[in-house]
């Protein structure tokens, strides 16, 4: 196997190659831990994370991102990560069909990746993949988390720039960013700015940020559906490549702790998991707890 993972090092100029690594990644096949190891990243490429609630407009802006960013010639990589349902552990991998316009260009390799479980708006093999696609060459990688609120604060330890997407219906939503993503973001985008109230949400946004003494995050407002206000996110993505250089030890603190659980966690089946509780829950005495500590030692 080990002459199979070599033959399959990840190179943006063969999109194939790019893909059997991130299946080999994705599914555990034989051969992912010494394809991981064997990763060369010879290229600082910019993370960007793209984040907010469900409806927000995050795959058309990542539409207009990538018009905006090819017209550099540049390769660009996008991680679509979509819920996964908790009762067939299936997801319908949506983003696929609002980048449609992306999907065959030569220069976009988009991958649509499933939460399986997971509670913080990133797939658990998010980081591995990430990692494939920065040791791949792409200039630019964009993930697209799941709309689930709060929890997507996982995407800091991931990103090096994170794009928080609000839209103006968001209303009395805007208090509780406060308590959580207010702090993830590196910058907030007001989308379908051409609504009603937009203007005074975005006021009511920049208030919130101006009661911050540092680090104040700018806010930027677009229509993505007509790629208006696309040039000034871009400007700043470029300006803020460097956004988190000082917080790389944190990062990588947070990526090897996200790991560690992972591994830890990989024999926990959730079918097996949901089929014996099925049984055990058929005995009257049935207590939870009993339960855990008798099967995994909890």
């Amino acid at each position: 196997m080990q002459n199979t993972v070599n033959h399959i090092q990840p190179n943006c100029a063969d999109f194939r190659s790019v893909a059997r690594a991130l299946t080999i990644i994705e599914n555990d096949l034989a051969g992912a831990g010494e394809l991981l190891k064997s990763l060369a990243f010879n290229k600082a490429t910019p993370i960007i994370g793209i984040t907010g609630p469900p409806g927000a407009g995050k795959s058309t802006l990542v539409n207009s991102l990538i018009n905006k960013l090819l017209a550099n010639n540049n390769k660009i990589a996008v991680l679509a990560i979509d819920p996964t349902s908790p009762f067939n552990f299936g997801s319908l991998l949506g983003d696929r069909i609002r980048m449609s316009s992306h999907f065959n260009h030569p220069d976009v390799f988009i991958r649509s990746l499933a939460t399986r479980g997971s509670l913080g708006g990133l797939s658990a093999k998010t980081i591995e993949m990430t990692d494939v696609l920065r040791a791949s060459g792409f200039d630019y990688i964009l993930i697209e988390t799941v709309g689930v609120g709060q929890s997507e604060i996982e995407i800091a330890g991931l990103a090096d720039i994170t794009l928080l997407v609000l839209v103006p219906e968001s209303g009395d939503e805007i208090q509780n960013i406060k308590s959580g993503l207010m702090e993830i973001a590196d910058a907030f985008i007001v989308n379908k700015a051409d609504r009603a109230d937009a203007d005074l949400f975005t006021n009511n946004l920049k208030k919130i940020i101006q009661q911050k003494k540092e680090n104040k995050q700018p806010v930027f407002k677009t229509i993505a559906s007509k790629n208006e206000g696309i040039d000034e996110v871009i400007n700043f993505i470029k300006s803020a490549s460097h956004l988190k250089n000082n917080k790389k030890e944190l990062l990588l603190s947070e990526k090897a702790y996200k790991l560690i659980q992972e591994r830890r966690m990989a024999n926990v089946d959730k079918k097996k998991l949901r089929q014996a509780i099925a049984e055990a829950l058929a005995k009257p005495e049935f207590n939870l707890y009993n339960f855990l500590d008798s099967n995994w030692q909890i």
